[in-house]
């Protein structure tokens, strides 16, 4: 059975061997057309009904890089299903670097869940939320009033993508719904049909083609060199020199998930899913870095600040504070970003735009480094709020210090584990009760209904077990409310103003 013809662990040359028997320009359409069968929004993790399970959108990812990364078509033959689901069982008995060697159990098993969170979990996140939060931070979240843009003016959109925020977006959308429709395929002379028509009316054909041109597409020569660079960066991380961690690094269609000169015009999406991504807040954050420098994170941190203020103030039942200023020894200092105050418990709340590091998605001792300094921040931030709460500083008389007080660190992108009990090299210690949330598990706590919010999250802090799992898995549960400002946003959006989509809310 191909599925199960590896009954050892493979290693990755191994691997990378079997993906090149094959041409490229016969293995990268199916991959296409499977990552567009598997990868329906309308169905959840659709890949559980695939052959053995095997076809996951990661391990599809990775085929498609290893095919335009080191293939050939020279004296190569032609790729049948057969084949693929063989590369795609080679791809899961890969062998893990961590788990076949020595050292420390709890560190080494820590390692390995956050390389698999890091390959797994970042294709769960639902893509009408990601999408909406587009339009949600970047258009209708004010930059805050004590802060002077450099960037964020009237106009870096056009600056950065050649047309406006929801054009790009748009964009985006048209690209994604043609390759989940067509295996994976978008054909710009599509747009000059009879049945197009309606399509130009709302974004120009000018500007899809120059979007999808510039924004998404790529061919194999920059691939090529995308991921040479890849390399060369991370030879100055000894521990990433292991060859079985290649299949954890960046992989260039992230940034640029359609291929050229596999066809005579049109595009080639090896994995539709990876197209909105590239649209959502962590692909304006990446992109805009790259286009204005190091500033535009610094800028868009204050404009994510703004928004999940936005998200608490949905809260009924509750009072939303914003970052209260204080002196100590003649020193001006900053509270957390937002206190939220319920009947029975207050919440510090101190907002990270921020991801995890490649480091991080490796599992290096640099990456639970790097994790731990930039959670860390949050932490002490917290600290000097409670302390201060706790000491009766007279610049929180607003808040009372009648009921529990819980931390909230909530970040751009999930940094999955982070709650776990592994072992976190100098991670400080909190004064209070602390959970780590991403943007998304904010938008959906704001929506449970009543009071419910401030019960579940004592439930689960009091709770030895649950109180270590994400809010995801515990709070939220089971709960698949509306959220208003992603409604909002998505109408926003060009497509859904001409009524072609309907989105849903997933869980």
């Amino acid at each position: 059975m191909a599925a199960l013809m590896y009954d050892r662990f493979v290693r990755d040359d191994e691997y990378r061997q079997r993906v090149r028997r094959h041409r490229p320009s016969s293995l990268l359409p199916l991959i296409a057309s499977a990552g567009a069968r598997y990868g329906r929004p309308d169905q959840y993790r659709a890949w559980l009904g695939s052959p053995f399970r095997k076809y996951t959108p990661w391990a599809l990812a990775d085929a498609a890089r290893v095919a335009l990364t080191y293939g050939t078509e020279f004296n190569r033959s032609a790729a049948t299903e057969h084949d693929l689901l063989e590369i795609l069982a080679a791809y899961s008995a890969l062998m893990d670097p961590t788990l076949h060697s020595n050292g420390d159990d709890a560190i080494r098993l820590r390692d390995f869940l956050l390389r698999t969170a890091g390959e797994q979990l970042a294709w769960q996140e639902p893509d009408f939320a990601t999408l909406a939060r587009t339009a949600a931070v970047f258009l209708h979240t004010p930059f805050p009033d004590d802060r002077t843009p450099r960037h964020m003016l009237p106009g870096w959109d056009t600056e950065l993508f050649g047309c406006s925020l929801t054009d790009f977006v748009g964009a985006a959308q048209l690209l994604w719904a043609s390759a989940l429709v067509c295996q994976g395929r978008f054909d710009p002379s599509f747009l000059d049909t009879a049945d197009a028509a309606g399509i130009s009316d709302i974004v120009s054909r000018d500007t899809i083609v120059r979007v999808l041109e510039r924004q998404f597409a790529i061919d194999t020569a920059a691939f090529k060199q995308t991921e040479h660079e890849t390399n060369k960066r991370l030879e100055a991380v000894p521990q990433a020199r292991n060859s079985q961690l290649r299949r954890f690094t960046y992989n260039p269609l992230i940034g640029r998930p359609a291929v050229t000169g596999y066809g005579d015009t049109w595009l080639l999406c090896p994995v539709p899913q990876l197209v909105h991504r590239k649209a959502g807040p962590a692909g304006i954050y990446h992109a805009g870095g790259r286009h204005f420098g190091r500033s535009f994170a610094v800028e868009m941190g204050y404009l994510f600040e703004q928004y999940i203020g936005r998200q608490l103030r949905l809260l009924t039942h509750a009072e939303v504070h914003p970052e209260i200023t204080y002196t100590v020894r003649r020193q001006e200092m900053r509270s957390v970003d937002w206190i939220v105050v319920f009947d029975d418990l207050v919440l510090l709340v101190e907002v990270k735009s921020t991801m995890p590091t490649e480091n991080a998605r490796l599992g290096l001792v640099e990456g639970a480094e790097d994790t731990v300094e930039k959670i860390g921040r949050a932490y002490r931030q917290i600290n000097n709020t409670e302390e201060r709460i706790a000491s009766a500083h007279p610049a929180f008389a607003a808040i009372p210090r009648d009921r529990p007080r819980h931390g909230l660190v909530v970040t751009l992108e999930p940094f999955h584990l982070v709650n776990a009990p592994f072992k976190m090299p100098d991670l400080p210690t909190t004064r209070v009760f602390t959970t780590v949330a991403s943007a998304r598990e904010v938008e959906q706590l704001v929506t449970l209904p009543e009071d419910a919010a401030a019960t579940r999250l004592l439930e689960r802090a009091a709770d030895p077990e649950r109180s270590t799992w994400d809010l995801n898995s515990t709070v939220l549960s089971g709960h698949a409310g509306r959220n208003p400002i992603l409604d909002a946003a998505w109408a926003a959006y060009p497509w859904r103003a001409a009524r072609i989509t309907e989105p849903q809310q997933p869980l």
